[in-house]
């Protein structure tokens, strides 16, 4: 399995050398027919210190940082832990849960990975896909069955495809995180974790009070690997009340 890690250690920033100016540096010129903002976009990809690191490394997206940023700080992925990482194609989290629980570890203590999404994703070592609609009715039992048992920690970076209009886009990603959390309030174990995305916009207050009410510790944080121009941040709730979610 491909290394989940930077060079620098558990966590840490990628190395931005050589990605600015000098001989190596790459130039984009906008084609015919490419619009200035694709050519923008394809500019900052090639510049992104995190996009360059996670092609040196194997990871599938720099969005593998983002977790790794979390977890460093959280310590949520603990090894042996059940994990289901919901909205998981290409792989980027699913790859470093693998990892960080000891997915394919031989000892007896191996954590279990499974990736649910509809769309295909390559296979990695220690992860079961499932190609499923995480919200049909057979899901959570699917999941149990793949898991051997209730989850420890449920992730959701899924955003739905963005629309130019910042309300419309933030009402979007907040219906999928609250699909995600009522999936994870049926399947976590006492004790679990969820880990979302959300675009800060004002609807996200809610859904707060929501997770305060069911777990024990809940903080929204922006990793590092977070573009500072973007409106994510990421709700960590830890030590889940399955009294509360059942009560």
């Amino acid at each position: 399995m491909a290394r989940s890690r930077s060079s620098g250690g558990r966590g840490g920033r990628p190395d931005a050398r050589s990605t600015r100016g000098g001989a190596g540096a790459v130039r984009i010129k906008t084609a015919k027919g490419r619009g200035t903002s694709s050519a923008n976009w394809l500019k900052r990809q090639l510049r992104d210190p995190y996009v360059l690191a996670a092609q040196r490394q194997g990871l599938r997206s720099r969005a593998a940082y983002k977790l790794m940023e979390l977890d460093d700080r959280f310590h949520f992925l603990k090894p042996g832990a059940r994990v289901v990482d919901l909205g998981a194609a290409p792989g980027g989290w699913s790859l470093v849960a693998a990892e960080r629980v000891r997915a394919t570890a031989s000892d007896g203590k191996a954590g279990r990975v499974v990736a649910i999404d509809l769309e295909e994703m390559a296979p990695i070592a220690g992860v079961a896909i499932l190609h499923l609609d995480f919200l049909a009715d057979d899901a959570p039992a699917r999941l149990r069955a793949a898991l051997g048992g209730s989850a420890d920690v449920v992730l959701s970076d899924m955003a739905a495809p963005a629309t130019g209009h910042t309300r419309i886009d933030h009402l979007r990603i907040m219906a999928l995180l609250e699909a995600a959390l009522d999936f994870a309030l049926d399947v976590l174990a006492p004790g679990g974790a969820f880990i979302g995305k959300v675009l800060r916009g004002g609807a996200e207050r809610e859904l707060l009070d929501m997770l305060r009410h069911n777990f024990a510790e809940v903080r929204h944080v922006k990793p590092p690997a977070s573009r500072k121009e973007s409106a994510e941040i990421y709700v960590v709730a830890l030590g889940f009340r399955k009294s509360a979610a059942t009560g």
